[in-house]
């Protein structure tokens, strides 16, 4: 099968893009509003960019209910402060919960059942569920499109991570299999963290 992107509407070539792109890490992303809201949501096209400036983006797409700008975006606009918090096993269920579209007034902390714990260096909150969090700067905003089918690229500077003392493991390491991640797929669906294997990279054969 070969699909001209040009030629699909939008809701089939993102059908494609997430049936593809997969497993995603989940940024469970949490802000604080200009009047002092909290807010909670997932948003699993994310990524690092690179560690000289320790940078990641995520990409909040336009609402296909209002054609509006996610409340996440607006606060970050308004702020230029976020935590991403992994969501693993143990919170995914209550990350589902913070998926739905909501009023900017609901409290997705309450709403989830989860703890907000203050940050170090930044206002909004992070989870206290959450086995690892990461305190952000905005340092870019970048506009793809504004239309239903178009998003953003919110690129931040991680300033503090906060690691679970059962996760970690010494010379700055974490330990995949005891943080549990879950990865993001196409529709509902999820995937565990379990059968890893390695491969370690070859040397040049020169």
């Amino acid at each position: 099968m070969e699909f001209r992107f040009a030629d699909l509407k939008h809701p089939d070539r993102y059908k494609l893009m997430i049936g593809t792109i997969q497993p995603r890490p989940i940024a469970w992303v949490s802000t604080l509003s200009a009047d002092g809201v909290r807010n909670l949501a997932p948003f699993s096209f994310f990524t690092a960019v690179c560690s000289e400036p320790p940078t990641i983006v995520f990409c909040p797409g336009v609402q296909t209910s209002t054609g509006s700008e996610k409340d996440s975006l607006r606060n970050i606009r308004e702020t230029g402060e976020f935590v991403i918090n992994v969501v693993s096993e143990a919170v995914a269920e209550a990350m589902n919960i913070t998926s739905t579209d909501l009023p900017h007034a609901v409290d997705e902390f309450e709403l989830a059942g989860v703890t907000p714990l203050a940050s170090s260096l930044i206002k909004p909150p992070r989870v206290a569920e959450s086995p690892v969090s990461m305190e952000c700067r905005l340092s870019q905003l970048v506009t793809v499109n504004e239309n239903v089918g178009g998003g953003w690229l919110v690129i931040g500077e991680i300033l503090v991570m906060h690691v679970a003392d059962e996760v970690y493991i010494p010379d700055f390491k974490i330990d995949t299999l005891k943080m549990r991640p879950v990865g993001r797929l196409a529709g509902a669906g999820y995937s565990h963290t379990y059968d890893l294997f390695d491969m370690p990279r070859p040397k040049p054969q020169i």
